[in-house]
């Protein structure tokens, strides 16, 4: 009976946790500065600049699957540990 109460709550509390998110813009608290301009930027980054990740952040995949055995091209740099 317990364990059956303990689910219930959980997922009610789940549920009310995940309809209370906010879909508004953000906007700056009043009486706040404004974001701070980066050093030799020369003005401060947008909102989209800021949330959107760039390439070494998020790098895209560049590996493929085999689809049959094949043989591997050398490589230059994969060499035996010294010593």
């Amino acid at each position: 009976m317990a364990t059956k109460r303990l689910i219930i709550t959980t997922l009610v509390a789940t549920a009310l946790l995940g309809a209370c998110g906010s879909k508004e813009d953000l906007k700056p608290v009043a009486g706040q500065p404004a974001a701070v301009v980066p050093v030799g930027a020369p003005r401060a980054p947008t909102t989209e600049e800021l949330t959107t990740p760039d390439a070494q952040a998020r790098p895209a995949r560049s590996d493929d699957l085999l689809k049959r055995s094949e043989q591997r091209e050398p490589d230059d740099f994969d060499l035996p540990p010294p010593g």
